[in-house]
């Protein structure tokens, strides 16, 4: 079996590769080694795939190269993917920070990339198995689970080790290196942190609730909610600051990111003398989470009591809560993952390797990692749509 162009993973930003260079002309295969197509896609945004980001450029990823997701990300912006789900009908609306989601299921986002894909006359094949590649004369030679398969040009899309109960593998990498170019060391991305047990254990009264926070590592913040979880920390907040959190590192937790929380106490104490700190503190949060907190801080006491010394450590205690995770619940509900291929190693113009003519890399097998919130979508497919362009 012959074609121009060979896409080895059917996810986002190979499914956009292949119908892009399909509509060039060119004779295009799409190999998934799973039974079911598109599955991150399916399960993203709850369900509901949280396709693109309005405010997306280059600041929102990770990457040892900063610059070198721009060219893609210029030659294929948010309004181009808007513009194509509009023209398929599929109806969306913003939450918060510009983040684009289905109204309906992100099957529809599926859906419309298995048409374009059809319309592009591209062939997709399931369940089946990439064992071998290798450079042949005029492109590579693929020794598959059904027998040989010649591409002119070969496209690497699947992935990185990411919820390995979807079908994620190192293929990407083993490939990468067996062409002689840097993978970098990997490791899961936009994922839960967990706690070690003389933390968990206090705080596991409160899993399941949510609360605004500011959560800062290493330079950066983001301010979103976060959510204590049987495990540890999770929520927006914290899946974002994982991918910049290194283990050891203490993060630092604002509860009260909008306040003058200080100021707001020694109203409190003149208001209300009488009245504990937990039940001042339960104005703000949840009772549950108040009395917890307290207890863990170790803060008790009539406010009249409380000196401004006292008023400065609770504030402290609840604007700049230190707390050292354990580690992070890993690949297996991770968004994403850090690190990759180099970008180096890669055209950032056409996503064609260096080191070896014709051979394209793609998506999250790269060192490109968004922020959560459709960027890592976006990267998809961009990085898809300009080596479309180029096999």
């Amino acid at each position: 079996m012959k074609y121009d162009v060979v896409v080895i993973g059917a996810g986002a930003s190979g499914l956009m590769c292949a119908a892009t260079a399909g509509y060039r002309g060119r004779s295009v295969l799409v190999i998934e080694h799973t039974k079911k197509i598109g599955r991150k896609i399916l399960m993203s945004g709850g369900g509901r795939c949280n396709f693109t980001n309005i405010h997306n450029d280059a600041s929102n990823f990770i990457s040892e190269n900063a610059h070198f997701c721009r060219s893609a990300l210029s030659r294929y912006r948010v309004q181009d993917f808007i513009d194509l789900v509009e023209r398929h009908g599929v109806e969306y609306h913003e939450k918060t920070l510009g983040q684009l989601f289905c109204n309906e299921s992100s099957k529809e986002i599926l859906q419309v990339l298995m048409t374009e894909a059809e319309w592009a006359g591209v062939e997709i094949q399931t369940e089946l198995t990439v064992n071998y590649v290798k450079k042949a004369e005029n492109g590579y030679l693929l020794k598959t689970s059904r027998g040989d398969i010649v591409a002119g040009s070969l496209v690497i899309a699947t992935g990185g080790l990411s919820i390995p109960n979807g079908g994620a593998t190192p293929f990407a990498y083993e490939v990468a290196r067996q062409f002689g170019m840097e993978v970098l060391p990997t490791r899961a991305a936009l994922v839960p942190l967990t706690l070690q047990p003389d933390l968990l254990v206090p705080l596991k009264p409160l899993s399941g609730v949510s609360h605004p926070v500011e959560v800062s590592c290493g330079g950066t913040s983001f301010k979103e909610s976060m959510l204590f979880t049987h495990r540890g920390l999770s929520g927006p907040a914290i899946l974002q600051i994982s991918s910049y959190w290194e283990p050891g590192q203490a993060i630092s937790i604002n509860l009260f990111p909008e306040e003058d929380l200080l100021g707001w106490l020694k109203v409190q104490r003149q208001e209300r003398p009488k009245a504990d700190v937990a039940t001042i503190m339960s104005q703000k949060m949840s009772k549950r989470m108040a009395q917890i907190l307290c207890e863990l801080f170790s803060f008790s006491g009539n406010m009249a009591d409380l000196s401004n010394q006292t008023l400065e450590q609770i504030t402290t205690a609840f604007t700049k809560w230190l707390i050292k995770p354990s580690g992070t619940e890993g690949y297996r509900t991770a968004e994403v993952t850090l690190g990759g291929i180099s970008t180096k190693e890669v055209s950032q113009k056409t996503m064609e390797a260096n080191k070896a003519a014709g051979l394209y890399f793609i998506g999250e097998c790269l060192d490109v990692t968004g922020h959560l919130g459709g960027h890592n979508f976006q990267w998809a497919w961009a990085s898809g749509f300009v080596a479309g362009q180029a096999v």
